[in-house]
């Protein structure tokens, strides 16, 4: 290995420390009471370090925040195989639910915080990628559902859109704990009863 391929595999370890120590202080502090100095002590690097790689805590957000859409991906690997749009989208719902539910951090990292959206202004980029290639995904089996005579007169973009809308409140209510004190019968399962009614709903459209 010559001293340039050394440098530069030295560079990306340090790199993937840093956000592997920034995931962990996430996850165990919370994001917002997480800074670069704390992330700079986990690693026993200078503030100065973490710098060099990172622009601001942003920065390291953004990355982040790639990689857990990374990890979705690994979730929905299983769908590949589900050649029936309608049966897709039901198994759909039920994987993005137990990613939200099983990773509540870095959902939040990915869909509820505004500093990745933040790093992307600030670097003047426009589109959101990672959005953009998971709302196909789901828009994609909503319009091949339309294809095979489900949701008549309905449009898949708009729908699509309301469905990833229900069930992201959905976890966004279990992860923030609003499902608790408010008289309901099963809290620890109204998420999957409330994703069961929908399934009901769908089946006569």
């Amino acid at each position: 290995m010559s001293t340039a391929d050394r440098k530069a595999r030295e560079k990306e370890n340090l790199k993937s420390l840093i956000l592997n120590s920034a995931k962990k202080l996430f996850v165990e502090k919370g994001i917002e009471q997480t800074t670069i100095r704390n992330i700079a002590e986990e690693i026993d690097y200078s503030i100065g370090t973490v710098y060099v790689y990172f622009k601001d805590k942003n920065a390291i957000l953004h990355d982040l925040h790639s990689e857990g859409f990374s990890e979705l991906g690994g979730y929905f690997k299983e769908l590949y195989a589900i050649i029936n749009p309608m049966e897709r989208l039901k198994v759909m719902g039920k994987v993005y639910i137990k990613f939200a539910i099983e990773n509540s951090e870095m959902y939040d990292l990915m869909f509820n915080l505004k500093a990745p959206i933040d790093f992307l202004n600030a670097i003047d980029e426009e589109e959101w990628n990672e959005g953009k290639a998971t709302f196909e995904v789901l828009n994609s089996t909503i319009t091949q559902c339309i294809e095979q005579g489900h949701f008549k007169n309905h449009n898949s973009e708009p729908l699509s859109f309301m469905i990833w809308s229900m069930v992201h409140g959905m976890c966004c209510l279990e992860i923030r704990q609003r499902t608790k004190g408010v008289n309901l019968t099963n809290p620890s399962t109204i998420v999957g009863d409330g994703y069961n009614e929908f399934l009901k709903m769908i089946d006569n459209l």
